[in-house]
């Protein structure tokens, strides 16, 4: 059953905030308990994000690990539907949104971090515009990943084999993707948040604009003055 009229789909990509188990790049200059907090941050932002995106009828979700589904269904409030992953991993979990939300229907269905929270609204409406005249579209990162990965089909094996988390993972889904004869649009390359250098850099946005992750500037503000 489709879960709701829209055509668009936006999905987030998050886990449960728990100790040792979220942004786990940060922990050697963060402790565990330091890094849970500032992805609780992240994410409460990232779904407010997304959530302003429902006034323009686009349906918000979160894909996750099954274990996580309760806890993230308890953050998320009503604002948002949670569904568990088949299979671990990331490679999985993206297989699972657009398995999951394709249903048979053409939908413009993006994925996307749960660390963004500092993306501008603007990449997010591009991406879906881009889906109308191309197959996937993708926001490349910097280090050589990708933020967001949006298709109107389910393509099983778009995300097959390993190196999600790899300075190649963006060369490998866009030969795989060439491989299936997909036409391929660009969002706005962006910048993930995974070692300290990633906060500086956020941490300097967030202090000229903190209305665009409130909860993220806050606590960012906090770290600063402490580690500097």
């Amino acid at each position: 059953m489709r879960s709701s009229g829209s055509d668009r789909v936006l999905v987030i990509m998050a886990k449960a905030p728990r100790l040792g188990e979220v942004k786990t790049r940060l922990t050697p200059s963060l402790s565990p308990g330091v890094v849970t907090a500032f992805y609780c941050c992240l994410l409460e932002d990232t779904l407010a994000l997304a959530r302003s995106l429902k006034l323009s009828d686009v349906e918000v979700a979160i894909m996750c690990p099954a274990s996580d589904v309760n806890e993230l269904a308890q953050l998320a409030g009503n604002e948002a539907s949670v569904v568990a992953q088949k299979g671990e991993g990331l490679a999985a979990g993206l297989t699972s949104v657009f398995a999951h939300f394709a249903e048979g229907y053409e939908r413009r269905i993006i994925a996307f971090n749960s660390d963004s929270p500092h993306l501008p609204r603007s990449v997010l409406e591009d991406a879906f515009e881009t889906l109308v005249a191309h197959d996937v579209v993708v926001g490349p990162t910097h280090d050589g990943g990708y933020y967001l990965v949006g298709a109107k089909a389910a393509h099983r094996t778009l995300f097959a084999g390993d190196g999600m988390s790899t300075s190649s993972a963006l060369d490998r889904l866009l030969s795989r993707a060439r491989a299936l004869e997909l036409s391929i649009g660009f969002a706005a390359p962006f910048y993930d948040i995974d070692v300290a250098d990633d906060l500086t850099r956020l941490a300097e946005e967030l202090r000229l604009a903190p209305a665009r992750a409130p909860r993220t500037a806050r606590w960012l503000k906090e770290w600063d003055s402490t580690a500097h």
